[in-house]
C-alpha cells in the first residue's frame, strides 16, 4: 500500500474480509460486534496506521468539537493561568482547543478571528489586545449564530458576554490601602491603551484620591507597555520627580518589580521612602525583595467560568445572553513593599 495514503475502513475490511458496516460498528465500539472481532479489527487498525476522520464526521454533524481561544500574549502568567482553566473545561467536555496570540495587534486579531472562523470552532473565547476599540471584526461570528465571549479585557460596546474582575473597585483598593500607609502623592503606572482593564483602574485609582481628599494630577499617571523593563524606565522617570512621591500602583506586577528594584538600586528604601504595589499576584511578586503588596487576580477561575458558560451554551443547558457579565471576586494581598507598620 502508498505510504502516503491513509489507511481506510474498505482497507480493514478488505484484508480482514469483514463488511465495511461491521468494521464502522467496531471502531465505534459498538456492542453489537462481538469482543473477538472487535480485537481483530482494532488489532489491525493499529498494525496499519488506520486514524479516524474526525473532522469529516463532524462536519457532517455540523460541529467540529473544537473551541477557539484568542489572547494578547501567550508569555504571560495570568494568561497561561485562564488557559489551564479553559483546557480542564472543555477537555471533561470533549472539545478540544485552538490557540492563537494577537501578540497586542488589532490587526493580528482580525487575522485570528478570521483563521478561526475558517477553521470552523463551534465557539469562541476572546481577550482583547491592547489597541482594539472596534470590535466590528466578531460580527461574522454572531451573523453565523456561532457563540463567543469574552474574558479580561472585553468589548467596551456592551454587545457581548464578558467575564472579568471589578478593575475599578480592586484599583480603589489598592490606592486607598496606599493612602493608609501614609501616601500622600501617588504615581500610578498603566498601559499605553484604552482598554476596560486599564481604563478601569485608572478610575479606581482616581476615586480613590478624592474619597480621601487628596488632588489627582495628570503628572502621577506614567503611561508605558509594563513590562519589566518599563518598570526600570518608569522608576527613572520616578526619581526625578520633585517632590519625589512616596507610593507607587502598577497596573500589573512585573512592570511594579522592574520598578521597584531599580529604585532600590537608586539608593531608595521600600516602602519607607516609597511603598509600591502591583497587580496580578504573579510568582515574581512573592521572589522579589521585599514581597510585593498585589491583587490576587483569579485567572484560572476566569478560565473555568468562561469555558462553561461557553460550552453550557453550545450543549443547550443555557444560552450567552449578550448583555450578560460575570463579576469575579479580587482580593487585595498586603505584603512587605506597603506595611509601614
Amino acid at each position: 500500500m502508498d505510504q502516503d495514503k491513509d489507511v481506510t475502513i474498505y482497507d480493514l475490511a478488505r484484508v480482514l474480509n469483514i463488511s465495511v458496516a461491521t468494521i464502522s460498528r467496531a471502531l465505534k465500539d459498538d456492542p453489537v460486534v462481538s469482543k473477538k472481532t472487535k480485537k481483530k479489527i482494532l488489532d489491525l487498525a493499529e498494525e496499519m496506521g488506520y486514524r479516524s476522520n474526525h473532522f469529516a464526521r463532524n462536519l457532517r454533524n455540523r460541529r467540529t468539537h473544537m473551541i477557539g481561544v484568542i489572547i494578547p500574549r501567550v508569555n504571560s502568567y495570568f494568561m497561561s493561568t485562564v488557559i489551564a482553566g479553559i483546557e480542564k473545561v472543555t477537555n471533561e467536555a470533549g472539545y478540544n482547543l485552538i490557540i492563537s496570540q494577537s501578540s497586542e495587534s488589532v490587526a493580528k486579531e482580525i487575522q485570528c478571528v478570521r483563521t478561526m472562523f475558517n477553521n470552523r470552532v463551534d465557539g469562541l473565547l476572546v481577550s482583547l489586545a491592547y489597541d482594539t476599540t472596534d470590535t466590528s471584526h466578531f460580527d461574522l461570528f454572531q451573523r453565523k449564530s456561532i457563540p463567543f465571549l469574552f474574558f479580561d479585557r472585553v468589548a467596551e460596546d456592551n454587545r457581548w458576554a464578558n467575564v472579568l474582575i471589578d478593575n475599578r473597585k480592586a484599583s480603589y483598593e489598592v490606592t486607598s490601602h496606599l493612602i493608609a500607609q501614609g501616601c500622600r502623592r501617588i504615581v500610578h503606572v498603566t498601559a499605553n491603551s484604552k482598554s476596560n482593564v486599564y481604563s478601569d483602574r485608572i478610575l479606581g485609582y482616581k476615586q480613590a484620591l478624592a474619597d480621601h481628599h487628596l488632588p489627582f494630577a495628570e503628572e502621577n499617571i506614567i503611561r508605558n507597555t509594563l513590562s519589566q523593563e518599563a518598570g526600570g524606565d518608569a522608576a527613572a522617570f520616578i526619581r526625578q520627580m520633585d517632590p519625589l512621591p512616596d507610593g507607587v500602583f502598577v497596573a500589573n506586577d512585573n512592570c511594579a518589580v522592574g520598578c521597584l528594584l531599580a529604585l532600590k538600586r537608586s539608593g531608595l528604601r521600600i516602602p519607607e521612602d516609597i511603598a509600591i504595589a502591583g497587580f496580578n499576584n504573579d510568582p515574581v511578586s512573592t521572589v522579589v525583595e521585599p514581597n510585593l503588596t498585589t491583587v490576587n487576580y483569579p485567572g484560572y477561575e476566569m478560565g473555568v467560568v468562561a469555558a462553561r458558560n461557553l460550552i453550557h451554551h453550545l450543549n443547550g443547558t443555557s444560552g450567552i445572553e449578550v448583555t450578560n457579565t460575570i463579576l469575579l471576586k479580587a482580593e487585595l494581598i498586603v505584603r512587605a513593599s506597603t506595611q509601614r507598620g
